[in-house]
This record gives C-alpha cells, sequence and structure tokens, in this order.
C-alpha cells in the first residue's frame, strides 16, 4: 500500500482510477478505531491498487479529497474511486472486509 502526501499523488490516484478501480483509505494514528478500520483495510487482499492517507501528517490533502470526490470527511474513511470518482465509502466500523470485497464486487 503505497501513501499518498501531495496533491500530485491524489491526481495520479485519480487518473489511475480511469482505468483500475482504487482504493483509499483515510487513517489517524491516534484513533484506536482508525486503527481497527485501517487493519481491515490493510489486511484486504486484493489485486485492486491500495493508496492511504494519515490524515495527521496530510490534513490539507484529506480535506483535498473530500471536496473533490463530495463525500465528507471522516476518519477512518475508506473510498472507492472508479472514473474519477467516489462510487463507495464507509467509515469507522463499518470498514471491513466484506464491504470492502462488495464495494469491489458491485461497482
Amino acid at each position: 500500500m503505497q501513501e499518498l502526501h501531495t496533491r500530485e499523488d491524489w491526481e495520479k490516484a485519480v487518473k489511475q482510477s480511469d482505468n483500475d478501480p482504487v482504493l483509499i483509505i483515510k487513517h489517524s494514528t491516534t484513533c484506536p478505531i482508525s486503527a481497527a478500520g485501517y487493519r481491515e483495510f490493510q489486511s484486504f487482499n486484493t489485486d485492486t491498487t491500495k493508496y492511504c492517507v494519515i490524515v495527521q501528517t496530510s490534513k490539507e490533502l484529506s480535506q483535498q479529497i473530500a471536496a473533490d470526490t463530495s463525500v465528507k470527511h471522516e476518519s477512518p474513511q475508506a473510498l472507492l474511486l472508479k472514473n474519477g470518482k467516489a462510487v463507495w465509502h464507509a467509515s469507522h466500523y463499518d470498514i471491513q472486509q466484506a464491504a470492502l470485497e462488495k464495494a469491489i464486487n458491485s461497482n
């Protein structure tokens, strides 16, 4: 899993989603709920490219993602991008491997 740090990183991920779906997680390193969602996301075995945004070190990027996707920022938060758009998202304890699998298969 690759970490997104800059707007350029984000734009590359969005462009990549034009060809293949992309999963992104926004993660707070100080929150136990976020840690649980991050573990589910990290251990989810998929061919879909996965990215991570650490909200403490990339707060502006996290807000930019919220603005660009029209998905209100939460942490933890998982998003599935296709063709540059968020086609699915979940937050907190809804970030589960089964939910990630269902999102990929149904979108």
